[in-house]
């Protein structure tokens, strides 16, 4: 994180200040040689102001009166002028800054009222000009301490927004990925567990489809494992979730070539054919209806994998705990109703199944994830018994595509 612009060091600061007080009044004192010459009192009461400045971040409160006194105890004693307000007017400025609103404004109004006694007394012009003057500079100098103050606020304000956006930022990052991983892991587990149950049952009837079955199990466990290392990879920051090449079907005929684990591509919709074929060799009759290729890779990404990961879930479930026989799955795309709508349509995604159906039944975290994909893009997720069975439906907004996408037309 980079940090933060805090002004230059104290102890620059107050070594500055140190040396310009000395040396300044060093040579100012050669010109006033009506005032008291400046002795080794004179130089600690010209050190004691700048070594207060030290003060200002641990204890401002003691720094504003040290400064003070240091300069009214030296003016007193009749020292020559010169720069010794330097000191008092950075604790000023420090300590307004600060936050000590009341304690600097105190402090500079009996400054002021002490300029304005010494001018009365002195009764010329002079001395109640200068008197004006230097009420005003104090005035300035609490004002400029002010305004740092509330730069300093604002700056901290806009400080803690970015982190708090930063952080919700990395929630849901977490968020999403906790779905991904819980999608993959439920669909893969769910699939292989059938598959196992059917390998153990036709391995003492039919011996001959045994191999299938363990090769299925193969391949659904080698796709969820290469899933699962890429979203791994992702938590630890050296594997990012982008693009690849298509490879064989998900859940498809098993190969057995050892082939290495490739990065698992973004969820599509021309991927949902094979979540459906996954579902047939668990045993689940499923008619799927999906609009045309061409069409539906032309959507947003955000739209195929929301619709993609509510397919997945929704068979998952379908196969783990409705005992269906049958399920449909239709993907519809819809224009908007009229022209004066601003979307471009809508994505309708619809599970429908014949098994116990779910009424009653809480919602787990696979509902709850597909409710908060089908939210994040403005949709909605509803849930509808059937008799028999259960329905899932997601509608899912399709934003409008750029005009220079639209057929080249303007």
């Amino acid at each position: 994180m980079q940090r933060r612009f805090r002004g230059p060091p104290t102890a620059v600061i107050v070594t500055a200040v140190a040396v310009f007080q000395i040396v300044g009044t060093f040579f100012a004192s050669a010109r006033q040689p009506d005032h008291r010459p400046l002795d080794v009192l004179a130089f600690v009461l010209l050190l004691l102001g700048p070594a207060s400045l030290s003060l200002r971040r641990r204890a401002p409160l003691v720094m504003l009166p040290v400064a003070a006194a240091a300069v009214t105890a030296y003016l007193a004693l009749g020292y020559a002028w010169g720069p010794v307000f330097l000191s008092l007017a950075l604790a000023i400025v420090f300590s307004a800054a600060a936050g000590k609103r009341w304690q600097t404004w105190a402090l500079a109004g009996a400054c002021a009222a002490v300029l304005v006694a010494v001018s009365l007394l002195a009764g010329d012009d002079a001395s109640l000009i200068r008197a004006f003057a230097g009420t005003s500079w104090l005035g300035i100098l609490v004002l400029f301490g002010e305004g740092a103050r509330l730069r300093g606020e604002r700056v901290a304000e806009r400080r803690r927004q970015r982190e708090a956006r930063e952080q919700a930022a990395r929630d849901e990052y977490r968020l999403a990925l906790a779905r991904d991983i819980h999608d993959v892991v439920a669909h893969s587990l769910s699939l292989i567990n059938v598959r196992a149950s059917v390998a153990l049952h036709l391995g003492e009837k039919d011996p001959g489809q045994f191999r299938p079955a363990l090769e299925a199990i193969k391949t659904a466990s080698k796709e969820s494992l290469a899933e699962i290392r890429q979203l791994l990879g992702v938590l630890r920051d050296d594997a990012p979730l982008g693009p690849a090449p298509l490879g064989p079907a998900r859940l498809g005929p098993a190969r057995l070539d050892p082939a290495p684990l490739s990065p698992v591509p973004p969820p599509q919709l021309q991927r949902v054919a094979w979540l459906a074929e996954g579902a047939r060799n668990a045993g689940l009759e499923v008619v799927l209806t999906q609009p045309d290729p061409d069409v539906s890779s032309r959507l947003p990404e955000a739209v195929q994998e929301v619709a993609y990961r509510i397919v997945q879930e929704s068979l998952t479930n379908v196969v783990r705990h409705a005992g269906a026989r049958k399920a449909g799955v239709v993907l519809a795309l819809e224009d908007p109703e009229s022209p004066a709508e601003s979307g471009g349509g809508r994505l309708t995604v619809t599970i429908d199944d014949d098994g116990a159906g779910a009424a009653g039944v809480p919602e787990g975290n696979g509902v709850t994830g597909m409710r908060e994909r089908a939210a994040a893009l403005g949709g909605t997720l509803e849930l509808a018994a059937l008799e028999p069975g259960w329905r899932v439906r997601a509608i899912l907004p399709v934003p409008a595509p750029p005009l220079q996408e639209m057929d080249g037309r303007p």
